[in-house]
């Protein structure tokens, strides 16, 4: 019971004798002083309040009125934590399964293994039922089906687009008309190293397009769930700018301890914390970076880290991956963080390490969770993207099932015998992070959410012009998305 008094204590709160003996034989003295500590301060408590006996009554005048009184409750964590059974399932994790040997026949598998996954997927489409391989093109046909991997992306003098396709048995040119005006406008989002079908005319040696087709995400049935579901990301633990007094909120948030009845009654409810990724913010990850840390030690980084994370109830499932900030290999995939440098972390016994990107099972709700590095490469090469649409960025990547289609660029990818990017399973969720802004949209029935950070804006992004949503957390409470406030 001296928990709950200091509890109270805290919030400018005496308690009576009498009151305190009665909270004491109440069958949850815990999730009750919550309740109870909320109701208050929506009732105007002043900064003191001495909480009687009558108080109580007060308090709880409704009970005789429901018959379960249970239902009167905050639903704090206590209340939950002997009754919480989790369904939880790794359906990917690349970790143990990520090979290369840096060898040139280690990138043809890799690009065999893309091609192969995303052809499959586009001959499932009914206009591409009777695709052909590009060598056997024939001059002169009026109707063409083909399916290629784009090597390149060319604009003529005349403003046409030119793509060069390539598949396991030739390579093609592909004209796309600026007169054709639709079409012309989906090709501006086509990217190097995507795989798309063609529709066209075979004209000597070119196709000329009339359409094109990528792998896409057919409309799923929403899952109905009856708990709910917090992500967070780019937590940055050591750095200067990390906003430990927004972090500290959330955590006390999400025990029960802060936040109106509506926001106690939604933290009750989450039964897993996603992680997607910046944990701590690492050691050398650009030049200067030691000038903006206040923890340079990346072992005392994640010791802190498992100093915060240890404060979340154990009735609660925390999902972590790394991000680029991680003691991870910076290719993607990226294995789970290393228990050599993460020690502290790993003795917490509710928590899931897996790799970058990985999908998950939660009591039947399929989550792909990806730290969101190639939303860099996304940003830069089609027009209308940007960082701060970074949902925009998760309905592009769906359609051409690939979490970073572009090889080469600012996100570094292994050029492994399989490619673990490819979204073969069509998740009921999609969790990034990486660009610190906040974003949620449901695409075909899917939740797009971009969790934002608790790192204040950097210089980086100073110069930049990036303006970070900090301290805020979506939660899919039952299948609805709240965004909760704690900057």
């Amino acid at each position: 019971m001296n928990e709950i008094i200091g509890k109270f204590a805290r919030e400018g709160i005496l308690i009576e004798d009498n009151a305190y003996f009665r909270l004491k034989e109440m069958g949850d003295p815990a999730t009750a002083s919550s309740e109870i500590i909320v109701k208050i301060k929506k009732n105007g408590g002043g900064k003191f309040t001495l909480l009687t006996s009558e108080m109580l009554d007060d308090l709880f005048e409704v009970a005789e009125e429901i018959e379960d009184p249970s239902e009167i409750k905050a639903a704090g964590p206590i209340s939950v934590l002997r009754e919480r059974k989790f369904d939880f399932r790794v359906i990917t994790d690349t970790s143990k399964r990520s090979y290369t040997s840096g060898e040139i026949g280690d990138m043809i598998s890799y690009f065999n293994s893309r091609f192969s996954c995303l052809r499959d997927l586009l001959k499932r489409r009914p206009e591409l039922k009777s695709h052909v391989p590009i060598a056997d093109l024939r001059g002169g046909d009026d109707a063409v089906s083909i399916i290629g991997i784009i090597n390149d992306i060319r604009t003529t003098k005349n403003n046409h687009r030119m793509l060069e396709l390539e598949d396991e048995t030739g390579e093609i040119t592909v004209v796309v008309h600026n007169e054709n005006h639709k079409l012309f406008e989906k090709s501006e989002k086509l990217v190097r190293d995507e795989v798309i079908g063609v529709q066209g005319a075979k004209k000597g040696r070119f196709v000329v397009a009339s359409e094109i087709f990528h792998p896409g995400v057919p409309r799923i049935q929403e899952k109905e769930m009856d708990f709910s579901v917090a992500f967070i990301s780019d937590v940055h633990i050591g750095s200067e700018t990390f906003l430990e007094d927004a972090f500290t909120r959330f955590i006390k948030w999400i025990n029960g301890d802060f936040g109106t009845e509506e926001q106690m009654n939604i933290a009750a409810d989450v039964k897993y914390l996603v992680v997607a990724g910046d944990i701590v913010d690492g050691i050398g990850i650009y030049p200067g970076q030691e000038k903006e840390l206040i923890i340079k030690d990346i072992h005392e980084q994640y010791e802190e880290a498992a100093r915060l994370f240890g404060e979340i109830r154990d009735d609660m499932k925390i999902v972590m991956i790394p991000g680029n900030h991680d003691a991870s290999r910076i290719a993607e995939p990226q294995p789970a963080i290393p228990e050599e440098y993460a020690e502290p972390l790993y003795s917490l016994k509710n928590v899931e390490f897996l790799s970058n990107p990985s999908m998950v099972s939660l009591d039947g709700i399929k989550t792909l969770i990806y730290h969101g590095r190639s939303f860099d490469d996304m940003a830069m090469s089609v027009n209308g993207l940007s960082h701060e649409r970074s949902d925009l960025i998760m309905e592009e990547l769906l359609e051409k099932r690939h979490l970073a289609p572009i090889y080469g660029e600012r996100t570094p990818l292994a050029s492994e015998i399989e490619d673990h990017l490819v979204i073969d399973d069509v998740p009921h969720i999609l969790h990034t992070g990486h660009v610190h802004i906040n974003s949620y949209k449901k695409y075909k029935g899917i939740h797009l959410i971009n969790s934002g950070t608790f790192q204040s804006q950097t210089e980086f992004q100073k110069i930049y012009n990036i303006v970070p949503t900090c301290g805020q957390v979506p939660v899919l409470n039952r299948g609805v998305m709240k965004l909760l406030e704690f900057s």
